[in-house]
């Protein structure tokens, strides 16, 4: 198990959490797993950017991203240098710290900002 600190999230996780992961599943398969209701409209297939999330501690040990998860990473509300799609980033041994944006490209085009 590896463990995963989420950074405080107004609505997903107001308190922060800190989770112990399943190394060699998404990142966001682990927060479903653990009650964090990440938003994943593509259902984990890499064609949305609703699991977008940047990882403030441990980017470099992760595997490098797809091209096509660069594509989409560039439609990200927010994006920064370390902007994941949690779908994509597997999870390792390494301990990370991660941030879920407080708004997702789905919430922003619906007016929820």
């Amino acid at each position: 198990m590896t463990q995963i600190i989420i950074l405080p999230h107004t609505e997903l996780c107001p308190e922060g959490l800190v989770i112990e992961a399943k190394a060699g599943e998404s990142i966001c398969h682990n927060l479903l797993a653990n009650d964090i209701a990440i938003e994943h409209a593509c259902e984990l297939s890499c064609a949305c950017t609703t699991c977008h999330i940047i990882v403030r501690e441990g980017f470099a040990a992760l595997e490098p991203s797809s091209e096509l998860e660069d594509d989409l990473l560039d439609k990200a509300w927010g994006l920064e240098p370390n902007s994941r799609l949690s779908c994509q980033t597997v999870v390792n041994e390494t301990p990370l710290v991660i941030e879920i944006p407080r708004y997702s490209i789905n919430m922003t085009k619906e007016g929820k900002h």
